[in-house]
């Protein structure tokens, strides 16, 4: 719902948005444009087992090197312009995961209840931008609503960001 919502307030802007399903456990509530199965593919994880297993901390863990690999390569080919995610602990390790991935410059913005925290080892030496989520990111209210328009705003702001021409 929350995803839903932020990639509606992207295209009304104007932009295009790609959906990444990065989970592995629970089923996706909407249709993204890249399945888990092809982000698992594309970073060697065998989606199976990890079902099977249905450990979370390894799920993320492996599903985290494998949005980063598929991000990447989202970027090298010019598919993508941007990033944002939303998350709690598991998302925004798997999210910031993907942003590392990315060169210094290209825009990044993660939506994360840890915000408020420690953030050094989600954001190594890459230039991502962190968002307090204030409230839990599971479902949309008042506040949500506010700052989940807020940080589509400023992904939206970040892309369309042209350099000065350098003289």
């Amino acid at each position: 719902e929350e995803h839903a919502y932020v990639a509606d307030l992207i295209r009304s802007r104007g932009h295009r948005v790609m959906l990444i399903d990065v989970g592995s456990l629970e089923p996706p509530r909407i249709k993204p444009d890249i399945t888990r199965e092809e982000v698992a593919a594309t970073g060697g994880v065998d989606l199976k087992n990890l079902r099977e297993k249905q450990d979370r901390g390894e799920s993320v863990s492996a599903m985290a090197g494998a949005a980063a690999k598929m991000v990447g390569k989202l970027a090298a080919g010019g598919r993508i312009d941007g990033i944002i995610s939303l998350g709690g602990g598991g998302g925004t390790a798997i999210g910031t995961s993907a942003m590392r991935a990315l060169p210094v410059g290209f825009p990044k913005v993660m939506v994360s209840t840890l915000a408020a925290g420690n953030m050094a080892p989600y954001l190594g030496t890459k230039d991502i931008v962190m968002f307090p989520s204030i409230v839990d990111v599971s479902g949309l209210n008042r506040v949500s609503r506010l700052l989940f328009a807020q940080a589509a705003g400023a992904i939206c702001g970040m892309v369309e960001a042209a350099p000065p021409s350098v003289e």
